[in-house]
């Protein structure tokens, strides 16, 4: 029962079962404030504690999630962020979603990261293939629907050759780092959810996304995904990520090697 991929079909159902109430809940007013000028809406906490039903129920598995806690510190558990980009779904901004991931040993096995508002949902489990739906996979893509090499174009048109050298970004990120990149040819994006830069790295949208969010509910679940895709995940140091990894770096290799070192250049100038 408790393989990858079959806790990846729990996981799935889990997260369908939650969607709902996250669409009629779109605009959801703040309910708590949190420190750093976050907030929490009522949304929030009723997708959690139904995501941790289900979870625990299925599977026997603890979970670790951003409204409720838990213990991260156990060999497997699972990691659930109910509304990634919180600000934008209060504001009815579609660029938000459902994570979900389950560790083992730090690393995540299995991976959900779900955009009803964008019709789009990204899956998958250690060992197996990325599944996609909802993008326009890149024609040149290593894998259906995964991460496009650079200077790719899609399917259709839909985006210039040029477009592939976008690279989300948080609002954390420095003016100088900022500005690295741009020096270096990337164009970066600032979608409000690092849920969704790491999702669309894994389907070909971006080629790259880099923040330095500490919590493992930003990043565990696109960690795995780009990695399926076929792209590289680390964290800002360019060491494997794990839950204890303070951000999280991927992209193709060769716009993930672009971002370390732009990465890199700041911190030699901070030094």
């Amino acid at each position: 029962m408790h393989t990858p991929g079959a806790l990846l079909a729990v996981a799935e159902a889990a997260v369908d079962e939650v969607e709902p109430l996250f669409i009629q809940g779109l605009g959801a007013p703040p309910a708590q404030q949190k420190s750093g000028g976050g907030f929490v809406t009522q949304v929030d906490w009723a997708i959690e504690q139904r995501l941790r039903t289900a979870l625990t129920q299925f599977t026997g598995i603890a979970v670790y999630g951003e409204e409720f806690g838990g213990n991260l510190c156990q060999d497997t558990v699972w990691v659930v962020d109910p509304i990634d980009g919180t600000a934008n779904y209060s504001a009815g901004n579609p660029l938000c979603g459902i994570l979900v991931s389950l560790l083992h040993r730090g690393q995540p096995v299995v991976a959900v990261a779900s955009f009803p508002l964008l019709g789009r949902r990204v899956a998958a489990a250690e060992g197996g293939v990325l599944r996609s739906h909802g993008a326009v996979a890149p024609a040149s893509a290593t894998t259906q629907g995964g991460v496009a090499p650079a200077g790719a174009t899609t399917q259709g048109g839909v985006a210039a050759a040029s477009a592939i050298r976008h690279v989300g970004c948080s609002t954390h990120l420095s003016p100088q780092n900022y500005a690295n990149l741009l020096s270096t040819g990337l164009r970066p994006r600032m979608t409000g959810s690092v849920g969704v830069d790491t999702a669309f790295v894994a389907q070909g949208v971006f080629a790259g996304a880099v923040n330095y969010s500490a919590h493992p509910w930003d990043n565990a679940a696109g960690a795995l995904l780009v990695r399926a895709a076929g792209g590289t995940a680390t964290d800002p140091e360019g060491r494997q990520w794990t839950a204890a990894s303070a951000g999280l770096v991927v992209g193709t290799p060769e716009v993930h090697a672009t971002l370390l070192a732009a990465l890199q250049e700041q911190s030699e100038e901070e030094d």
